[in-house]
């Protein structure tokens, strides 16, 4: 069917129903069947360089520890106290939090000391054979230099297997060397799944965003409609990343391609790493849902640690462009979520441009119903 014949809109394809956006017992059900079930990715493994760095999140109720070793391993455990659950690493907030343990973790209640490894150390004033006794331990992986955890230890899903095919389509990029130039956070008061909705379409890009459409006009034509994720998406003539001119002194990547030096890349992997990639810098947002109609996002900027390295360093043409283009969505995706508070809405449409989206409710609906089993 051409683009342009008139559809009915009861025969295009329907979103997840409202209460997936709105409701809070909705919400604690899909956050139990996917955030506290498959791999989550928490930052980044070059924060955490020496033995005794660590870094804490807090995943709604369940808090989370990742430390790394005297050997240099990284391990995760829950943030409690095998002594009286006291957090080892008080969160006031969600995180994440960092710093480095001197030589131990040491709960600030009793005391009581523990391994970088996990294993009891020490039980002050209280004799206590340590023989096999260690804090829960988190299943953790790494992909790209990125920090996953899974907090249901029954899963035999590996990271790579969650991961799938993006990983390969990202292959040349030196991820796994690229270091933190700048973070944003944003609390943003949306519901997650209408964040990703959004970064897995360009359909909005030429209402939304007019400094991205400058630099990248095919995010405009027909609506975003046939846009090649896989290759990328290409620049305009003498453009070459995400910057408000297009062009920047940094170099590209080493390893890439010459449609990657002159194309722009988008990854999602669920449920909260979305990947935005140019020529000389990534951008990684991380989702980590409130609530049914909130969302903490963290936007890593990483660099190539020869650009970082020198002197005349200066990441803020993309920063300051990529925070131009988050707060245009950030607010289009705030305006979605409230108007979907009206009792006529019962759920949206994806119009053809939007069938990536069909994924996302795709996925949503194998982890309730595996959840349900």
């Amino acid at each position: 069917m051409s683009h342009d014949t008139p559809q009915r809109l009861d025969s295009l394809e329907k979103t997840l129903p409202r209460a997936s956006y709105i409701d809070d017992a909705e919400f604690q059900r899909e956050y139990m069947a996917i955030f506290e079930s498959e791999w989550v990715c928490i930052g980044r493994s070059a924060q955490l360089s020496l033995p005794g760095d660590y870094m804490a999140i807090r995943l709604q109720t369940q808090s989370i520890l990742v430390v790394k070793g005297d050997d240099g391993k990284l391990s995760a455990f829950y943030n409690v106290c095998r002594h009286r659950g006291t957090e080892l690493v008080t969160l006031g907030e969600p995180g994440p939090v960092s710093g480095q343990f001197a030589r131990s973790i040491v709960c600030p209640y009793h005391a009581w000391s523990y391994y970088l490894d996990g294993r009891l150390r020490g039980t002050p004033h209280l004799a206590i054979d340590t023989t096999d006794v260690a804090l829960h331990s988190v299943k953790l992986a790494q992909w790209g230099g990125f920090i996953f955890v899974c907090l249901n230890g029954d899963s035999s899903q590996s990271l790579p297997d969650a991961l799938g095919a993006g990983t390969h389509r990202l292959q040349r990029y030196p991820l796994d060397d690229l270091q933190i130039g700048s973070s944003i956070t944003y609390e943003v008061e949306a519901n997650w799944k209408v964040i990703v909705e959004n970064y897995n379409e360009c359909y909005h890009c030429g209402p939304v965003h007019p400094e991205l459409c400058h630099i990248v006009p095919a995010f405009r034509q027909g609506g975003g409609h046939d846009l090649n994720w896989d290759d990328g998406v290409p620049h305009r003539e003498g453009a070459n990343t995400f910057t408000a001119s297009g062009t920047t002194s940094r170099a590209p990547f080493p390893g890439l391609n010459e449609v990657e030096q002159t194309h722009h890349k988008g990854e999602l992997f669920y449920p909260n790493l979305m990947l935005s990639l140019s020529m000389d810098h990534v951008a990684a947002f991380y989702l980590w849902p409130q609530g049914a109609e909130r969302t903490r996002i963290q936007c890593d900027f990483l660099f190539h640690p020869t650009e970082l390295a020198k002197s005349d360093f200066d990441g803020s043409d993309a920063v300051t462009f990529w925070d131009t283009v988050n707060q245009q969505d950030w607010r289009i995706c705030e305006s979605v979520q409230r108007g979907m508070q009206n009792r006529v809405f019962e759920h949206g449409y994806y119009a053809p441009m939007e069938d990536y989206s069909l994924d996302i409710r795709r996925y949503v609906r194998e982890k309730l119903s595996a959840l349900d089993l």
